[in-house]
């Protein structure tokens, strides 16, 4: 790609099919735990947040020994994952045809990281090049993760791009003056994704992998089969 240098992947929503998997078992975690919440409404609300953003939101609604409630959920969305995820349709045929370092940059946790991504052969595709906001003070949308994945890729945001499902991640992109791609998943059930991603800042949206592709060929000339890897000190 001949005008890129870095391509920044969130994770969940993007990489991997991991988020109405995310917002079932949470709502069924925090449900048992006495707030009531359906599926529907843990994804329109809490995707995109860092998990210590969501405790404190759940403590601040009520919710008792939230060490407890989330100990309970990673055992359950772990287990389900191990079960279940799968990456995002397409996104591997996205990944081969690239010739410009990536990297990944997730409000998740090292450990769900792990637990999710580390799982399937894309995780392969990044590692060691895979940050999480718990690296930084931070998490998006503030910017510090992205200027950490510029840093440690040793590229200029002014030639890097980030792809993010979510607002959040969109803003943080534009914090640290990178531009970005929004990408909603096909089954995304939210009909104001494309919407709320532009509001945010994204240059383009894509719907799909197929969407994203042809959104980084027009972005960057060319893509070839043959990939470049970026290896960094850790």
């Amino acid at each position: 790609m001949r005008d890129i240098d870095l391509l920044i992947f969130d994770c969940d929503g993007v990489l991997i099919d991991s988020e109405p998997i995310a917002a079932r078992t949470l709502a069924h975690a925090v449900t048992r735990a006495g707030i009531a919440m359906t599926p529907r409404e843990v994804l329109i609300e809490f995707t995109g947040k860092s998990e210590p953003e969501l405790r404190d939101i759940l403590a601040d609604r009520g919710l008792a020994d939230v060490d407890s409630v989330f100990a309970a959920w990673h055992t359950e969305i772990f287990a389900a994952f191990r079960r279940e995820l799968r990456p995002m349709q397409g996104i591997g045929k996205v990944l081969r045809r690239l010739d410009v370092a990536k990297c990944v940059a997730s409000n998740s946790t090292v450990e769900r990281l792990g637990m999710s991504l580390g799982l399937l052969d894309l995780w392969s595709d990044f590692a060691p090049n895979v940050f999480s906001a718990e690296m930084v003070a931070a998490p998006k949308p503030a910017p510090d993760l992205i200027e950490l994945c510029l840093s440690k890729m040793r590229a200029s945001g002014a030639r890097s791009v980030v792809i993010d499902d979510s607002p959040a991640g969109i803003q943080a992109a534009r914090a640290a003056g990178v531009q970005a791609i929004g990408f909603v998943a096909p089954s995304d059930p939210r009909s104001d994704r494309r919407e709320a991603l532009l509001t945010a800042g994204a240059q383009e949206v894509a719907l799909g992998a197929e969407e994203l592709q042809q959104i980084l060929q027009r972005l960057g000339g060319s893509q070839h089969h043959a990939q470049r890897s970026a290896e960094v000190e850790a």
